[in-house]
C-alpha cells in the first residue's frame, strides 16, 4: 500500500537504504575504479547513510522526549545533516549534497504547491541532481552525476503518487547506470558500471520501497546482457577484478585523499574552492549555512589542510594515503603486514587526537551531539591494521555502538577487546599501562583495571533552568559532574573546578589529570595546579590541551 512521504517514510527510507548498502557494500567496493580505484565506494556510501540514519533516529528521539512527532522537514533535514557530517569519500560527499538538495525542497510547505506531493518530490529530485553538479569542481559524465540527472528526468515524466514518482526515478537510474561504461572510458575498459551510481540506484530503490511498501527486486547488471545473480543487487565483478588504476585512469594521480568538516562563511568557501582546485583533483565541497564538508585528492595534504584553516575552522580531518605505484601500471604497493596489536580510541577534541597520534593510537574525533556510528569505529579498527585491537569508547553512551563495531571486526578476523572506559580521562589512564609485549589477556586486564581505578569528572555550562542531583541550576551556571552525576553547582569555572577536585580527592588519590577544553583559560589551569600542589602534597598533576568543545574541563583522579 502506498505510503505518504512523511517523517515515518524518511525513517523507513534510511533503514531500507542502510540494509541495501550493507548487503551490496562489498560488491560496490569491488567495481570501484573511478575516480580512484581504492575499493571503498560501497563502504563510504554505507557509512554516510549510517550517519544519516542515526541523525533521523535522534530527531525522533528528541521529539519523543517532548511528546511530539517530527515533521517531514525535521526528518529530511536531519537526514541531510547527518549525511553531511558523516560523509566519507568522494561518493559519500556527493550523496550528502544530493540529500541536501532534496531537503531544500521537502521542507515546510511540502505538497502545498500545484500538483501536490508528487510534484514536490519531482522538484526535489531535480534540485538534488542540480546541486551535485554545483558541488563538484569538474563534473564528469558517466558517473553518479549522470545517474542522478537521468533519474530526475524520468521522475518528471511520471504520473500519480509520490510512490510512482520514486519508482520512475529508480527505473531511470537503473537505465542510466547501464549506460555509464559507454560514457566513461575507464569504466568501459574495466567492464563495470559506475560504483557511485550503483549506490544511488540502491538509495532510490529504498525510497521507492519506503513509499510503495514494495522493495525493488530486479537485478542490476554490469551490462544489459550480464545479469547479476543476486536480486536487487548491484553488479558483481565479471571475471577478473577491474584494473586498479589511479585517478582518472592515471597511476601517477594524487597520493592523498583529504576530507574535513569546515565552519566558514560562503565567501571564504568560494576562495577555498579556487585554492584547492589548484592543488589537486576530485574536489567536492558540499554544505551551506556555515557548515561544509570538503573533499579533495592532493599530493600535498598539509597544504589542503592549511587552506581550510585560512578559510575557517576545519575539524574531523581525515587524510588517507592511496599508496604509490610500484612499477606496474595501476598497481599499488603491497599491503604491509598487520601490526601485532593496536589501540583505537574515541576522543572529544583535536588536542587529544594529537596525543593519541603521538602514542601510535588510531583516534576517532567526535563533537558534542555527533557520536560516531558503529561503521566509523569499524573503519578505524581496519585503519589500525593490526591482528589485535584494544577499543576505548571513552563514553558510556557508546557502549552498544562500540560493542557492535567490535563484533563486526571480529567477523573480519581481528581480535578486539572492548575496554569499558566511560570518559576520556579513563582512556588516558588505560593507555598509560598499555603494553603490547604482554599477552593479549594480560593487557586487557591491566588497561581495564587502570580505567576502573580512575574517577572522572567534567565541567559543563547549564543551557537552561533544570533540576539536578545537586539542586536547581539556572542557565549559565557551571555544573561539576562527578562520575556522570551533577555534584556541584557554581558560578565560575575556577571555584567550581576546585570544589570538584576537593570532593574527588577527599577519598584519596595519587594523580590528577586535567584535560583543558578549547577555550579554557590558562590562568585557571595554573590556579588549579597550584590548588592541588598546595593542598595535596603527595598528589601529582598532569595537564593536557584537549581542545574539546563540549566540556570546558575534564578531570581524572587515579
Amino acid at each position: 500500500m502506498p505510503h505518504p512521504l512523511d517523517a515515518d517514510a524518511v525513517r523507513t527510507w534510511c533503514a531500507l537504504a542502510l540494509q541495501a548498502l550493507g548487503r551490496e557494500r562489498e560488491r560496490i567496493d569491488a567495481i570501484n575504479v573511478y575516480p580512484v580505484a581504492d575499493g571503498d565506494t560501497g563502504t563510504n556510501l554505507y557509512l554516510t547513510v549510517e550517519s544519516a540514519a542515526r541523525a533521523v533516529e535522534a530527531a525522533f528521539d528528541g521529539h519523543g522526549a517532548s511528546g511530539t512527532a517530527p515533521g517531514l522537514a525535521d526528518a529530511v533535514g536531519a537526514m541531510a545533516h547527518g549525511a553531511l557530517i558523516g560523509a566519507r569519500g568522494n561518493s559519500g560527499t556527493i550523496l550528502a549534497q544530493l540529500l541536501r538538495g532534496m531537503a531544500e525542497i521537502l521542507g515546510d510547505g511540502y505538497g502545498a504547491e500545484p500538483g501536490g506531493p508528487a510534484a514536490a518530490l519531482k522538484r526535489a529530485l531535480r534540485r538534488a541532481a542540480e546541486s551535485t553538479y554545483e558541488a563538484v569542481a569538474h563534473p564528469v559524465e558517466g558517473t553518479v552525476l549522470t545517474v542522478a540527472t537521468v533519474a530526475a528526468q524520468a521522475a518528471e515524466r511520471a504520473d500519480g503518487t509520490p510512490a510512482a514518482v520514486a519508482r520512475a526515478a529508480y527505473e531511470g537510474a537503473r537505465t542510466a547506470l547501464d549506460a555509464t561504461p559507454g560514457q566513461l572510458a575507464v569504466l568501459g575498459r574495466a567492464g563495470v558500471v559506475d560504483a557511485g551510481g550503483c549506490g544511488l540506484v540502491a538509495l532510490l530503490g529504498a525510497l521507492a520501497g519506503a513509499l510503495s511498501g514494495e522493495v525493488p527486486t530486479a537485478a542490476i547488471a554490469v551490462r544489459p546482457d550480464a545479469p547479476v545473480p543476486v536480486p536487487g543487487g548491484c553488479p558483481a565483478v565479471q571475471g577478473d577484478a577491474p584494473d586498479q588504476e589511479g585517478p582518472h585512469g592515471d597511476p601517477d594521480g594524487p597520493a592523498f585523499e583529504v576530507i574535513y568538516l569546515l565552519e566558514a562563511d560562503d565567501a571564504a568557501v568560494a576562495r577555498l574552492r579556487t585554492r584547492l582546485d589548484g592543488l589537486g583533483d576530485s574536489l567536492v565541497v558540499v554544505g551551506g549555512d556555515g557548515l561544509w564538508n570538503v573533499h579533495v585528492h592532493v599530493d600535498d595534504a598539509g597544504a589542503a589542510v592549511e587552506a581550510g584553516i585560512e578559510a575557517g575552522r576545519p575539524y574531523r580531518i581525515r587524510i588517507t594515503h592511496f599508496g604509490a605505484p610500484d612499477g606496474g601500471r595501476g598497481t599499488r604497493r603491497r599491503e604491509p603486514e598487520p601490526a601485532a596489536r593496536a589501540v583505537v580510541a574515541v576522543v572529544p577534541g583535536d588536542g587529544l587526537a594529537g596525543l593519541c597520534a603521538e602514542a601510535g593510537v588510531t583516534a576517532v574525533t567526535v563533537r558534542p551531539g555527533e557520536p560516531p556510528a558503529s561503521g566509523e569505529l569499524v573503519q578505524a579498527i581496519r585503519q589500525a591494521h593490526a591482528r589485535e585491537v584494544m577499543l576505548l569508547p571513552n563514553d558510556p553512551e557508546l557502549r552498544h555502538t562500540a560493542a557492535a563495531a567490535a563484533e563486526q571486526a571480529r567477523t573480519e578476523g581481528v581480535r578486539v577487546a572492548l575496554i569499558p572506559t566511560r570518559a576520556a580521562v579513563q582512556g588516558i589512564a588505560a593507555l598509560a599501562v598499555h603494553e603490547p609485549a604482554r599477552s593479549f589477556d594480560e593487557d586487557v586486564v591491566a588497561m581495564t583495571a587502570a580505567a576502573g581505578a580512575t574517577r572522572y569528572a567534567e565541567l559543563a555550562v547549564a543551557e537552561r533552568q533544570s533540576w539536578t542531583m545537586a539542586g536547581v541550576c539556572q542557565a549559565g551556571d557551571v555544573l561539576g559532574m562527578i562520575d556522570g552525576d551533577v555534584a556541584v553547582i557554581g558560578s565560575d569555572l575556577a571555584t567550581t573546578a576546585a570544589t570538584v577536585l576537593d570532593r574527588m580527592l577527599s577519598a584519596g588519590g595519587e594523580m590528577v589529570t586535567l584535560v583543558l577544553g578549547a577555550e579554557f583559560p590558562d590562568s585557571v589551569a595554573e590556579r588549579l595546579e597550584r590548588h592541588v600542589r598546595e593542598r595535596y602534597l603527595a598528589v601529582d598533576t598532569v595537564v593536557y590541551e584537549g581542545g574539546q568543545r563540549g566540556a570546558p574541563l575534564l578531570i581524572g583522579v587515579e
